[in-house]
């Protein structure tokens, strides 16, 4: 099973930015596999490397004076949980310039940007990020769609033993992340209001975000509750898909979605813990809408502020557009094994002016719905959808050779 923790898209990706930067930022949610990488990364590297690891005592006091510790340093330097120590990037930066060393640095963490804004600021022009989402289906294969589904992408909730293993792992990583990890970003809230609070969110996951609705629930102000859903969001724990407006006569939602990232996280505060149990949950459709979500923005490339939903007050909505340049795809979520064309996606088509629509399903079949429009299981998404930007020609020929292997 250790096979399963390769990534090998990731490890080539950063290995790119490294030749290009003086500076590359790995982030991701704590225990998604980052230092796992990192190492691998290392093993492979020519030339010296050196690690650092800022939950480690000795570490830390090394870098007490970071300019002594990383000014005589060659080759690859490591620096884990650097969000514990956010004055080192003005070091950093400071030895980025030095141009006349032979000197990358991989700072590997689990908060945003920014989350980090001070020190992310003084790297500006030097660091590229790269972001590292839990175990992809290309990664653990279609096979293990159902358990990736369940028990999420982090590596050892996706690789433990049972189910009941994964989900108290999964326990365990929440309870370690309220009590410990948020205090360290800042957010002074005791770790059972939290939890109710990301409870509340995870019962609210793939809907319209409404802080003033959470807030009376709450009972805190909107402005208390909307600063707890930042947090989360920027600590890779929610995603928040804004909306997209175009200049039409119709009123349009302005509020963003709403999703809890991990599955199994999700899946562990609604008290899930099976495939039955999930199955027959009330929430098992929007569960099932946020991991297809996750899949297909990972085969589109879809980058940061690419990706949209958009919805009017008169109830025409489209799960997921992903923009760039002039190009615009378009994906509607239906866990049905037959999906049909409805008038939303008619109005999505001709209101958004999309080149292409999806209708990713739950069935086994990809066949036609409309001009433009093409139904796809989300179990041949990775063979069938093409990266957003992909020439008509080049998908054609994606497509032929997926052919060609299936036959």
């Amino acid at each position: 099973m250790a096979k399963l923790l390769d990534r090998p898209a990731d490890v080539v990706r950063v290995k790119t930015l490294l030749r290009e930067f003086p500076v590359v930022g790995v982030l991701g949610a704590r225990q998604v596999g980052k230092s796992t990488l990192a190492r691998q990364l290392v093993a492979t590297w020519k030339g010296p490397s050196t690690w650092f690891d800022l939950e480690s005592a000795a570490d830390a006091a090394r870098l007490a004076d970071p300019l002594l510790a990383l000014r005589e340093l060659r080759g690859l330097v490591v620096i884990d949980e650097v969000h514990h120590a956010p004055n080192l990037f003005n070091t950093v930066r400071v030895l980025a310039d030095d141009t006349a060393v032979k000197r990358r640095f991989l700072l590997l963490g689990s908060a945003s940007p920014e989350l980090l804004r001070q020190g992310a600021e003084s790297l500006a022009g030097r660091i590229a990020y790269h972001e590292l989402t839990g175990l992809r289906l290309q990664d653990v294969g279609v096979a293990r769609l159902g358990r990736r589904w369940l028990r999420g992408g982090f590596p050892r909730a996706f690789l433990a033993r049972t189910d009941a293993a994964s989900a108290e792992w999964r326990e365990a990583f929440i309870r370690t992340f309220l009590e410990r990890d948020i205090p360290q970003f800042g957010l002074r809230v005791p770790a059972p209001a939290l939890r109710r609070f990301w409870s509340m969110i995870a019962h609210y996951h793939a809907q319209t975000w409404n802080a003033s609705e959470l807030a009376r629930a709450f009972g805190v102000a909107h402005t208390t509750v909307q600063r707890y859903l930042d947090v989360l969001t920027e600590t890779f724990m929610v995603r928040q898909l804004p909306p997209w407006h175009e200049n039409l006569a119709k009123r349009q939602v302005r509020a963003p979605k709403v999703y809890l990232r991990d599955a199994g996280v999700l899946h562990s505060l609604l008290g899930v813990t099976s495939i039955a149990q999930l199955d027959s949950h009330p929430k098992v459709g929007a569960s099932w809408e946020g991991f297809a979500l996750d899949v297909v923005l990972d085969q589109l490339q879809a980058r940061p502020g690419e990706a949209y939903f958009w919805g009017t007050q008169a109830g025409a909505e489209l799960d997921l557009l992903v923009v760039r340049g002039e190009t615009r795809v378009g994906v509607e979520f239906k866990r049905t094994s037959s999906p049909k064309l409805t008038p939303s996606m008619r109005s999505a088509l001709a209101d958004l002016r999309l080149d292409r629509l999806y209708v990713v399903h739950g069935g086994t079949e990809v066949f036609p719905l409309a001009d433009r429009v093409e139904a796809v299981p989300l179990t041949r998404v990775l063979e069938v959808l093409p990266p957003v930007g992909e020439s008509g020609r080049a998908r054609r020929a994606t497509r032929r050779r997926h052919s060609d292997h299936d036959a």
